[in-house]
C-alpha cells in the first residue's frame, strides 16, 4: 500500500522538473492528482506518464497569478474526486536579477507576486477545502530564502516569505488537523538549469561544490521528501522548514 494511498491531491506548476516529479511520485504512492500548469501541453504530458504507469490524474490549466482560475482549480479537484487531502505548491518564477540599486520595481513586485503571493492565494483556496477534514499542504521553498543570494534579492525574499507563511499558518490551522511545511531545495537539475549550463557550460562545476555532497540533486529526490511531509507518516509534523540540498545550508 502506497503511502497516499486513497489522498486526492495537487500539485501546482507540475509541468516539468519538480513539480512533474512530485506529481508522479504522488501518483506512484497511490494519491489521485490533480496535475496544474499554465502550459497546456507540458501538463497534459505529466497526466500521461502518469496514466501510463496505472496512476490517476487529471490535467487543469491554472495562471496562480488569478484567483478566479486558483478557485477553479481547487473546485475542479473537488469535483473530480470528491476532497481535497494534499496539495504541493511548486509554481513560482523569478523575473530577473541584477544589483539592487539597478532593479526595477516592476519587476522586484512581479518576482514577489509570482513566488509568495500566488502561494498564499493556493493556500487560501486549499485549506478551506480541507477545514473539514484536515490535511497536508506542502509549499516549495529554496535555499536561497536561508542565506540570501547576491544579485536574486527579490527572489531570495519572496522565497523567505514563503517559509514564514508556512509556520504562522501552521499554527493558525493546526487545531482542524490542516498540516503544513515546506520544503527548500538546493540546486537541482532541472529543465531550466539544463538550459542555462547549455548557454553557461563554465558554470555547471560551481554549482555543484554548493553542496557537501559535490553534485547537483535531482528533482525525483524533492519528490520524496515532498511525499513524505504530505503522509500520515509525518502526522506529527507541521510549521517546518526541510532543506534538501545536498548540505548546501551548512558549506
Amino acid at each position: 500500500m502506497g503511502l497516499l494511498e486513497k489522498k486526492s491531491g495537487i500539485v501546482t506548476g507540475s509541468g516539468q522538473g519538480i513539480g512533474r516529479a512530485i506529481a508522479l511520485s504522488y501518483a506512484r504512492e497511490g494519491a489521485q492528482v490533480v496535475v496544474s500548469d499554465i502550459n497546456d501541453e507540458m501538463g497534459q504530458e505529466t497526466v500521461q506518464l502518469i496514466t501510463d504507469a496505472g496512476g490517476a490524474a487529471v490535467f487543469v490549466h491554472c495562471d496562480v497569478s488569478c484567483e478566479e482560475s486558483v478557485k477553479a482549480l481547487v473546485a475542479a479537484a473537488l469535483q473530480h474526486y470528491g476532497r481535497l487531502d494534499i496539495a504541493c505548491n511548486s509554481a513560482a518564477l523569478s523575473r530577473g536579477s541584477g544589483p539592487i540599486h539597478q532593479y526595477e520595481r516592476a519587476v522586484f513586485d512581479q518576482t514577489l507576486e509570482m513566488c509568495l503571493t500566488n502561494t498564499w492565494l493556493c493556500m487560501k483556496y486549499e485549506i478551506a477545502a480541507m477545514l473539514e477534514h484536515g490535511g497536508a499542504i506542502v509549499n516549495i521553498s529554496s535555499n536561497a530564502s536561508l542565506r540570501g543570494q547576491a544579485y536574486n534579492t527579490a527572489y531570495a525574499a519572496a522565497k523567505a516569505g514563503v517559509n514564514v507563511l508556512t509556520k504562522s499558518s501552521a499554527a493558525e490551522y493546526g487545531a482542524q488537523g490542516i498540516r503544513i511545511n515546506a520544503v527548500s531545495p538546493g540546486v537541482i537539475r532541472t529543465p531550466g538549469l539544463e538550459k542555462y549550463f547549455e548557454e553557461h557550460p563554465d558554470k555547471e562545476a560551481g554549482l555543484k561544490n554548493k553542496a557537501v555532497l559535490n553534485r547537483l540533486g535531482d528533482p525525483a529526490e524533492i519528490a520524496e521528501a515532498v511525499t513524505f511531509l504530505s503522509s500520515d507518516r509525518a502526522s506529527f509534523i507541521t510549521g517546518q522548514l526541510l532543506s534538501v540540498d545536498g548540505g548546501g545550508a551548512v558549506r
